[in-house]
């Protein structure tokens, strides 16, 4: 992740244990060095300096999703060693900064004010309904999946999919669940899938490699051709193994984790917001001001990260600088509340969400909710922006979408509905807002 504190990495041959080697000079191909499978208790890590170290190791594997295979087998979040960095390689050409800046300057506030015209109507909603809308539509125009008709139904069918794909992340979080249901669960995915290949992704695919030919056979310019995903996956620059159904995959992986991950975390931090305004009044001026809001949306993310732990399988004996013994195998687990609340890096008040709070001496005031390292989420600044600074000037800054989404809302006279209280998803072990029923100033 960008401005994160270096770590190092400890790789192994098949031949012993290396040195401490800068993460840099290993590279993906350190990801491949030993296969030996977990035979050990797991590896709880709870402080940040010792999670920072772990999740720079480039010989640790994915481990969080096996549950969800059936779609997230194939996908970059998933994928490990040489072929992982081949495809996040391929990714990154999408997440440059200039792509950062036309979403943020030039799309996103469009698609945010004609996602608000319906609410400001009505004088409210549901904040997670919001949330679903405005980022599901920034989402798929980033993925590539066209929306011909624009009706409220397609976005109700497209919303159902995103929905459906998501249990595949959290099939390992339920609660209560037994073998039989989560069968079903995956058959549901399946079938969704399949529908979403036929209604979505074939017509997508179509429209763009028709697209391509037209480029290379000189009938329309190249700055015509659609900045998104699944055209980058189509025109494979880099010519990595890339069959069909594991582009169908990505897509679908990407649509449902930009969507929505950044409505629940919108959610936490309007929340948050609301209740530190009416606690604290004399900071409403404040909220007016860019550095404090991004602050808040900040701090809120440190206190909500996406997932409550991230899990890693050891592929080689690992050691780092903050533990003494070496690591021979098994399975690492980060606990992520516990990291993102580490008092020495985040103060002595680490459960309370506090705007206020100081920078912490390494990191971001976020902590590692975008992840660290080789699985770090690739869409960081497009989510939470850069830092602002108080008194900064704004003409390059980069807000990310959670705060343009915050202070549209706030611009607006949002408020939570006080004869309608929040209900929480009490499903899974990530505990995000089921419900969020607000008010708007009418227009």
């Amino acid at each position: 992740m960008t401005g994160m504190a270096g770590g190092h990495t400890m790789g192994r041959s098949c031949s012993g244990l290396l040195g401490p080697t800068p993460f840099a000079a290993i590279g993906a191909r350190s990801g491949a060095c030993c296969n030996k499978e977990s035979a050990m208790a797991a590896i709880v890590v709870s402080k940040y300096k010792e999670a920072d170290e772990f999740l720079r190791n480039a010989t640790l594997k994915q481990g969080l999703y096996d549950e969800g295979a059936i779609l997230m087998k194939d996908v970059l979040v998933n994928l490990f060693g040489e072929e992982h960095a081949a495809r996040r390689h391929l990714a990154q050409k999408l997440f440059r900064r200039e792509y950062f800046r036309n979403y943020e300057r030039r799309i996103f506030p469009k698609t945010i004010e004609e996602t608000l015209v319906p609410f400001v109507q009505a004088g409210g909603g549901d904040l997670a309904d919001f949330g679903y809308h405005v980022l599901m539509n920034l989402t798929a125009d980033a993925s590539g999946i066209d929306r011909p008709l624009r009706t409220r139904e397609e976005t109700a069918t497209m919303l159902r999919m995103i929905k459906s794909f998501s249990k595949a992340a959290t099939l390992g979080q339920l609660t209560m669940v037994d073998m039989g249901d989560k069968e079903a669960i995956r058959k549901e995915i399946i079938d969704t899938l399949e529908e979403f290949d036929q209604v979505f992704y074939t017509p997508s695919e179509t429209r763009r490699r028709a697209l391509l030919d037209r480029v290379e056979r000189g009938e329309m310019p190249e700055s015509e051709m659609p900045r998104d995903l699944l055209t980058i996956l189509l025109r494979n620059e880099d010519n990595i193994e890339l069959p069909r159904d594991k582009m169908l995959k990505e897509t679908a992986y990407f649509l449902f984790v930009g969507a929505l991950s950044t409505t629940h975390a919108l959610t936490h931090a309007m929340q948050h917001i609301f209740t530190w305004r009416a606690e604290h009044p004399k900071d409403n001026e404040l909220l007016k001001e860019a550095w404090f809001l991004q602050r808040c949306v900040w701090e809120s993310l440190r206190l909500h990260p996406p997932t409550p732990e991230l899990n890693r399988k050891l592929t080689c004996p690992v050691r780092i600088k903050s533990r003494p013994e070496t690591f021979e195998s098994g399975d690492l687990i980060v606990d992520m509340f516990k990291v993102n609340q580490d008092p020495l890096m985040f103060g002595f008040d680490t459960e309370a969400f506090n705007p206020h709070r100081a920078t912490p001496p390494q990191g971001w005031l976020y902590g590692v909710t975008f992840g660290l390292g080789t699985h770090a989420c690739l869409g960081r600044i497009l989510v939470a922006g850069t830092p602002i600074q108080p008194g900064s000037d704004l003409k390059d800054a980069e807000y990310g979408n959670m705060y343009l989404i915050a202070r549209a809302l706030l611009d607006r006279g949002a408020r939570p509905d006080p004869a309608n209280p929040p209900t929480m998803d009490t499903s899974n072990t990530r505990r995000n807002w089921l419900t969020y029923p607000f008010l708007l100033d009418k227009g």
